[in-house]
Formats: C-alpha cells, structure tokens, sequence
C-alpha cells in the first residue's frame, strides 16, 4: 500500500509536471521532422551570435551566407585551431573567443586520447547541456519507466575544481558543477550529494556512493562508463560488512580518505537504519554476496555507455545488476552532447538537432585532402561517418574524431551508434583495423567460448627480425583463465577479426600479416597502466575509457611479458 506521500506525488505531482515534460519532447521530435531548417538555422544563430568575438572576426562570420560559404572560411579543424583563443579566454579575456562573458568553469577532456583540452562552460554551455539531458531523463521516467518516478537516483560526478586558470576559473567535471547547482527540490531526488564528487580515492568514493545508496529504494544508477559500474557494485560486495554496519550504525567508516568537510556533510545527512541493515544482512547471507541485485528488490534502471569498447563490459551485467534495464546515456562528451537515446538496450540515439550545428565526412575519406562533407539530413542508413561539431561556446567544424554509424532514422533525423574512437586505429600494412572491429570480435568469441575478460587491449607487436611478419598481440593479465583456453580464445579472435575485417583477412592470407598471438602480462599489469596513463594526461576517472586498442608501436616492446 502506497504511503500519502507517494499518493500525493503520483496523484498532485506529476499530472501537474507531464503537461511541460510532453510539451519539450513534442518540440524535439517536430525538430526531428526537419532537420534540415533546423539544423541550419542553429548555425546561422550561432555565427551571427559569436560574429563580434575575435575568432568571429578573424573568420569573418558576419560575411556568410550559405553553408558553403559557412565551409569555405572555417576549415575542418582539431582543437589546436581554437587554442591560440581559448588560451586568452583563460587568462580572463573571454571576448577573444565567447560573447557570453560569464565563465562557469572549463569542463576538462578526458585524456583518453591525449592531453586534456579546455571547453569553456558558459550558460549557453550549461543551458544546451541541461536541455539535452532533461530530454533524455524525461523520455526514460515520464514515457517508458513512470514506476521508477520520485525513487531516489545514484549518478556520479566529477570534481568540477580541480584546479584554476591564471584568472581563477575553475577547471575539471561539468557533472560535478551541474550537481552543485541543482535546484533544492530536484537534490531531494539525488542519493548522492554534490560533495562527493570531491573525493579523490576511487575506493573511498565507490564506498561512499555505496554507503548512501544501499538503504534506499533506488530507482536509477547512472555512470557514463560501465566500467564505474562494475567498480560500484564490486566496492558493495568488497566492504559489505563494514557497509551492514555503518547503515546499522547510522555511521561512515573512518577506513576511507576524505575531505574533512565532505566526511562532515555526508555525516549530518546519516540516521541510523537497523531495518534496512537487516535486509541487506539476510540478502548476502542468501546469495553469498552484496551486489545491487541482491540489494535492491524494486526495478531499476542502469544508464551509461553501451557502444564500441564497452560492450565487453556489459558481460558481466547480470552477475552485479541481474536483468535490470540499460539505457544508453547517448554519445556524450565534454565537447558537447550529440544523441539522445529513446529506447534501452541499445547505444543508438537520436541526433540532438536542436544544440550543435553537425556535419559528417564518410569514414573512408577522413585522410582526403577534400573529404565529403554531409550535413545531417544527407546521411544514409548503415554508413559510418566521422562527427564534426559547430558550438555556441567556441568550437567550430571540430574534429571530435569519433566514428559512428547511421542505424535508421527517427522521423527524418539519423539515429547513430557510437563506434570508436578514430585515435583506436592502426594500419600495420593496410589492414585498417579499428578499436570497434576488436571490441566487436571479442565479445563474439568470449560468447562463443563462454569466457569472461574484463581487461585486455590488442597491440601491434613489430618485429625486430626484418624476415618476421608485423602482427598484433592480445595482452590478458596472467590468471584470468587457464593458459590454454586463452591460447584457443587469442586464435579465435583472430579468425573472427578476419570475418569482420576484410582488409584484414587479405594481409593476413597474402602473408602481409602474422597471426595475433597471446601475449601474457603480470597480474595487476592493466590497473596500474591505466593509472598511470591517468595522472600523464590529467585524466578524469569518471571519464576515463580503457583502450581496447593501442597503436603506439612502442608498446610491445616496453611491456614485460610472462608468457609468449
């Protein structure tokens, strides 16, 4: 039986919300039916607002028409064709590049691919990023899961002041900052306060996280990277006694490292809970651990990445989540947002023509000196392309260098999946082969094979022998599996990257290009590469994408390998 309050809200609350919520999504999806107008008319809006920065200026926005006059004066171009600007708008003089002269925070690149770039947060910035997600939000608990509204949700964030620039701006996670800057009344929703994206340790954050959720009826848990997921769950069943008893207690292990007045916020917040203590208890002693599936009894919903490199994650969803439902977050970045997914299991979304103005060029011409270019309504289904942005915040035909795939069309506007990386590419000997085509491969193996593999990368292993044959190597962490199941997995790979690969298959049949081989590392190898590849680049950890390929012919070499 429903409380009163769960009456009011279901009764009062939401008829009273549903009728604005129907209102923003029938505005998206009449966009959607034109994208064309649309789309063209967010560039024109965004040049003839920016035309009196200094990058306006240069460019001579206040001379284009057309888009092709829009493509003739501003090259397709990497951030560095932005830099010279930004690095004055973060010594204060924000009109090198923005009209907005308010500076929120510089929301920090992940360091996945390289060193980390600043993309200025200004409330155009925040007012594209919260319309985006609202949409998102909206469509999952108003249309397709109503029975998780007003249960609380678990997202996490990043520390939006990691550091300043020379004139004080905060810099790191636009996650963190929009925590921060919730509404009173929409922060009673959240499980997990703004400060904790504060906390540095991993371990320390996951357990605070876990310690705030696991009493509560969640209804939602969203981390972009599946990878958090897995840590979150695996941090619940890691500490599940310290966890019983802290929730038992009222209390928050003193075990972990944290910001004195984060420890003090999140501890006035706590109130002893022995009931919920006693269902958590008797749920490990039932199953032999404390993973969210043992601790949550309701329906709830996952929302974080599912395209490229994290399918292989997804695996071992049913281990920790049982069958809870996925929702891709959409493709997402600090440079912007650019699909909106409206159904769950699936990483394919709706183009979100309504922030950025997008512009594609088909993958196979990306190295051309005069590639196509296509705006979003000239794509077609079942092509990949590469994904130009053009902002209200400064970034114009920006390179994303993210490959996605046309897999249909909501109204008349492309529905994308996100596939890898175009930095995840490597081309030994014209085989082209990218981070999507190994992630592909691998989870069909590991299903075929009925295997498991959390971590591994594939790497090009160069001989130093002129008469050896170039190849790539699978490098899996000693004791995963028994050494021969990983032998039959690594050739079995390679049969099926053949399949899926055609170039590929032809080096490697005219002798081009040697089998990949196994290639076994030390145990805890991954985990300490992966941080160090973090502090390197400044990365964020909530952020931060393992390489399920590495392209740097270096690699091998440089890595001590127990078994070949």
């Amino acid at each position: 039986m429903k409380s009163l309050v769960g009456l009011f809200l279901d009764n009062v609350v939401a008829p009273a919300i549903a009728l604005p919520i129907q209102f923003r999504l029938r505005r998206f999806e009449a966009a959607t039916k034109e994208p064309q107008r649309v789309q063209e008319a967010r560039l024109f809006e965004i040049l003839r607002t920016q035309a009196d920065t200094d990058f306006g200026r240069d460019h001579r926005f206040d001379t284009i028409r057309s888009v092709a006059d829009f493509r003739n004066q501003l090259p397709i171009a990497g951030y560095e064709a932005v830099e010279p600007y930004m690095a004055r708008v973060r010594k204060g003089q924000t009109r090198a590049l923005l009209t907005d002269r308010r500076i929120h925070m510089f929301a920090m690149t992940s360091g996945t691919t390289a060193t980390r770039k600043y993309i200025p947060v200004t409330p155009r910035y925040l007012a594209d990023y919260k319309r985006s997600w609202n949409l998102w939000g909206l469509q999952v608990l108003m249309r397709d899961h109503r029975e998780l509204l007003f249960r609380p949700i678990v997202q996490m964030a990043g520390d939006p002041d990691e550091f300043r620039t020379e004139a004080g701006i905060p810099c790191g996670a636009v996650t963190g900052l929009t925590a921060r800057m919730q509404k009173a009344i929409v922060r009673l929703m959240y499980a997990v306060p703004a400060g904790v994206a504060r906390i540095k340790d991993p371990q320390a954050k996951y357990y605070t996280v876990m310690r705030l959720a696991l009493p509560l009826p969640v209804a939602m848990m969203v981390a972009a990277n599946p990878s958090t997921m897995i840590n979150l769950a695996r941090a619940g069943d890691l500490h599940k006694e310290t966890l019983i008893r802290d929730v038992h207690d009222g209390t928050l292990s003193q075990q972990f490292d944290l910001p004195a007045d984060v420890r003090a916020a999140i501890e006035r917040r706590l109130r002893p809970h022995p009931k919920a203590a006693r269902r958590l208890e008797q749920a490990a002693e039932r199953s032999g651990h404390l993973y969210p599936r043992d601790a949550w009894s309701d329906p709830f919903l996952l929302g974080n990445w599912m395209g490229g490199s994290m399918g292989v994650y997804l695996r071992h969803y049913p281990r920790y989540f049982g069958n809870a439902p996925i929702r891709d977050v959409g493709l997402i970045a600090s440079e912007g947002r650019m699909t909106i997914p409206f159904a769950d299991g699936t990483p394919a979304g709706v183009l979100d023509v309504e922030t950025h103005y997008f512009e594609f060029i088909p993958e196979d011409e990306v190295t051309s000196e005069r590639p196509t270019v296509l705006a979003a309504h000239e794509l077609r289904e079942g092509q990949r392309y590469y994904i130009l942005l053009t902002t209200g915040y400064g970034l114009y035909r920006y390179h994303i260098q993210d490959v996605v795939r046309v897999t249909g069309f909501f109204n008349s506007t492309p529905v994308l999946e996100f596939l890898s990386k175009g930095a995840y590419f490597s081309n030994l000997t014209g085989e082209k082969l990218s981070e999507y085509h190994i992630t592909q491969s691998m989870m069909r193996v590991l299903r075929e094979q009925e295997l498991t593999l959390t971590t591994y990368s594939v790497a090009p292993c160069w001989p130093d022998d002129e008469n050896e044959l170039p190849g790539y190597g699978l490098f899996v962490e000693q004791g995963d599996h028994r050494l021969e199941a990983l032998q039959t997995l690594a050739a079995r790979l390679d049969e099926t990257l053949c399949d899926l690969n055609i170039e590929y298959e032809s080096k490697r049949a005219s002798g081009r290009l040697a089998p990949l081989r196994l290639e076994m590392v030390p145990a805890g190898f991954w985990a300490n590469w992966d941080r160090q590849r973090l502090q390197k680049t400044g990365g964020a950890l909530e952020q931060y994408k393992h390489p399920c390929l590495i392209n740097d012919l270096d690699f091998a070499r440089q890595v001590r390998v127990t078994v070949r």
